[in-house]
């Protein structure tokens, strides 16, 4: 039922796994023999952290954040609200934020900001997928699987007032379904 949602499919399983494939030989250069601490963002990146961090070849120590902006609705209130907060302590560590999407660069610029402040040795954010037309603030990202169009998209993580994360593909929304 839930893929008589779905207008298109933007990305195949076979093309997220690639790009899971691609940022992980990136971050495995980048920190070679150092150990990372792997911060996903819940709930979206969930899915997208578990394929990823399998592919690296480092100690990875893995914490949760969870921040939202969104709620119940498909845009952004602009309001983050931090839900829960890392358990580890990051003061000298290698940080990797995971991320599923990046939209407006809100969230994800108070939470780097925060992580560096709180003593990090290095901060840097990996994500699927990127929405450069939908920026509002400069964040840099390190690693990122693919840039897309202002689509509302939903799978592999990602969701509609918690629906559709289970998919092993990423879809576009067919508008009449969140407007």
């Amino acid at each position: 039922m839930m893929h008589n949602d779905i207008q298109s499919i933007l990305l195949t399983k076979q093309e997220i796994d690639g790009l899971v494939y691609k940022l992980a030989s990136q971050i495995n250069e980048d920190f070679q023999d150092e150990e990372l601490l792997a911060v996903v963002i819940l709930k979206g990146s969930m899915i997208f952290a578990a394929d990823l961090i399998r592919c690296l070849s480092m100690n990875v120590k893995l914490d949760f954040m969870q921040a939202s902006s969104y709620g119940e609705s498909t845009v952004s209130s602009g309001v983050i609200n931090i839900k829960k907060d890392l358990d580890e302590d990051v003061t000298g560590k290698n940080v990797l934020i995971i991320e599923d999407i990046i939209d407006s660069g809100n969230t994800l610029a108070l939470i780097k900001r925060e992580i560096q402040a709180r003593g990090a040795k290095t901060v840097r954010i990996v994500t699927l997928l990127s929405k450069p037309s939908r920026r509002k603030i400069d964040v840099d990202v390190e690693y990122i699987g693919a840039e897309i169009p202002d689509e509302f998209v939903v799978g592999y993580g990602l969701d509609m007032a918690e629906k559709y994360r289970q998919m092993d593909y990423v879809g576009i929304l067919k508008p009449e379904i969140y407007m």
